[in-house]
């Protein structure tokens, strides 16, 4: 922004960015008072809201990290072929490496999509997903925002998201922009989230409060009826 000005004094300048946190706006409001002018104009999108009517939020409690791979892949993959596409979202590039080996290493074929890879090869990754040539997508946020596709009805929190400078505090935009991506254009759609310890818990709690909004409880990770009954509760079944 400097170099803008410093190039070109007289001119127009628009700042775009797809999401606007307070840290962000008052580094945006320092920047322009300082570089630019006092008077400026500020446009922002109304924030998605949060819609019950079309995706079903399910929590599981799982004893252990182990567990949650297992409930991936016996529950919601196996069931999910039946429903539509599925993402699954985690926290960091480690967990979708790890997760990503578990299934793979356990006879399933999903593809995952993190900020290392080069330009090409995301953009490749996210064609198949789109043409509907690979049908399980892991994910870190990534993809929580601004991916639109219709045939995605599953969307799984294999970790909660959290602030990045306040870890153990939920990150509830990033929640909301996850869980939208199941249910698209009108379709039905289900979330489910992973949790193992009193830190999930604690994270789905304050989420569950922050959007007034209670989760319904999965009975047991390991009954297939369990999760059959939560998905025809969704629709999707």
């Amino acid at each position: 922004m400097k170099a803008i000005l410093n190039g070109k004094a007289d001119c127009q300048v628009l700042l775009f960015s797809a999401t606007f946190n307070e840290s962000v706006k008052n580094f945006v409001k320092k920047i322009v008072e300082d570089l630019f002018v006092k008077d400026y104009n500020q446009l922002f999108v109304k924030k998605e809201e949060l819609s019950l009517e079309s995706v079903k939020q399910y929590k599981v409690q799982c004893p252990d990290e182990l567990s949650k791979v297992m409930v991936v892949k016996d529950k919601i993959l196996d069931l999910g072929k039946k429903v539509g596409q599925t993402i699954i979202f985690v926290r960091s590039r480690n967990s979708a490496h790890m997760l990503h080996k578990s299934l793979v290493d356990l006879g399933y074929e999903v593809t995952t999509i993190q900020g290392a890879l080069n330009h090409e090869d995301r953009d490749e990754i996210i064609k198949e997903f789109k043409q509907g040539l690979t049908q399980v997508l892991i994910s870190t946020d990534l993809l929580a925002r601004g991916f639109d596709q219709s045939q995605v009805n599953l969307v799984v929190n294999y970790d909660l998201p959290v602030q990045y400078e306040h870890p153990s505090e939920p990150d509830h935009e990033v929640y909301l922009h996850r869980i939208g991506r199941a249910g698209r254009f009108g379709r039905k759609g289900a979330v489910f989230n992973l949790l193992c310890n009193d830190k999930d818990n604690m994270l789905m709690s304050k989420i569950e409060s922050h959007f007034d909004s209670p989760v319904a409880e999965i009975t047991s990770w390991e009954s297939e009826e369990d999760f059959k009954a939560a998905l025809k509760t969704a629709g999707l079944l």
